[in-house]
């Protein structure tokens, strides 16, 4: 019986040692992972950056603001906060100084998209924000700006932008097939549909025969006319039958007088 008890008290050491090797063991793999966040504010980007490899972290630049106290290129905000613990490869997040607000934030309004994104690159300044809202009027314009023109005191580079989009109320219809139509008529079916006809003349064709034996007969491109012929019959048009069409848009259709050859359409 003794010698039973001393089997089972034996054996409970052994598991109780085990049990404070596994623990001391996680411990260690535990805490051989982690990392202390070093104090990077105050330090050039690259010196931070240095830092926190060296200590087995990465380091995000997440933002640029200006600063009149800390110098432009060094780091202003940190996050996590010096002497966290994290795991190794943890990122930290900071924020660069650009110093003390230099460049005039432009005038934007009036101006596209474009216009306005490449005038903001070309002072070194940020796009921030791009947010379009259906308006009366000319789509594709910078309605408004943050920080407005010529403002100081802003906190960051960043300029965001409100562009303005067709409306979507104004009237839409499909396009309708006008070819075959005299140009009379055809003006008045876009007419009808608040569009603008833009007509070219196209030169007929010579009859055969009429042409000098082997000259082969050249394409002669339509030619914008004022006044095209009230007798002509449209031949072409653009855009194409089918297509979305608003108030306001521009058709462009070929006519050719009646007689030729070209005023004539395609058997169906």
């Amino acid at each position: 019986m003794k010698r039973i008890f001393t089997l089972i008290l034996g054996a409970l050491a052994m598991i109780a040692v085990a049990l404070i090797s596994a623990f001391i063991a996680m411990r260690l793999a535990i805490h051989g992972r982690e990392a202390v966040v070093p104090e990077l504010t105050g330090l050039t980007v690259a010196e931070a950056s240095d830092l926190a490899a060296h200590q087995g972290l990465r380091l995000n630049l997440e933002n640029r603001f200006y600063s009149a106290d800390v110098t432009a290129g060094r780091v202003l905000a940190q996050d996590p906060a010096p002497g966290a613990r994290v795991r190794r490869d943890w990122p930290v997040r900071v924020t660069e100084s650009l110093g003390s607000q230099r460049v005039t934030v432009p005038d934007l309004t009036g101006k596209s998209e474009r216009a306005a994104a490449v005038s903001i690159r070309r002072l070194s300044l940020d796009l921030g924000a791009v947010a379009h809202l259906p308006v009366p009027g000319e789509p594709d314009v910078v309605i408004t700006q943050t920080p407005s023109a010529n403002s100081g005191g802003v906190d960051g580079p960043r300029v965001s932008l409100l562009v303005s989009d067709a409306d979507p109320q104004q009237p839409a219809y499909v396009m309708p097939s006008l070819v075959g139509l005299s140009y009379a008529a055809a003006s008045a079916r876009a007419g009808a549909a608040g569009l603008h006809l833009i007509a070219a003349s196209e030169v007929p064709t010579p009859a055969p025969g009429t042409a000098e034996p082997g000259a082969t007969p050249a394409a002669t491109p339509p030619t914008v006319v004022a006044s095209p012929p009230t007798n002509g019959v449209v031949v072409g048009q653009m855009p194409q039958p089918g297509r979305r069409v608003q108030q306001g848009d521009v058709v462009h259709v070929t006519v050719a007088r009646r007689g030729s050859a070209a005023a004539t359409p395609p058997a169906q």
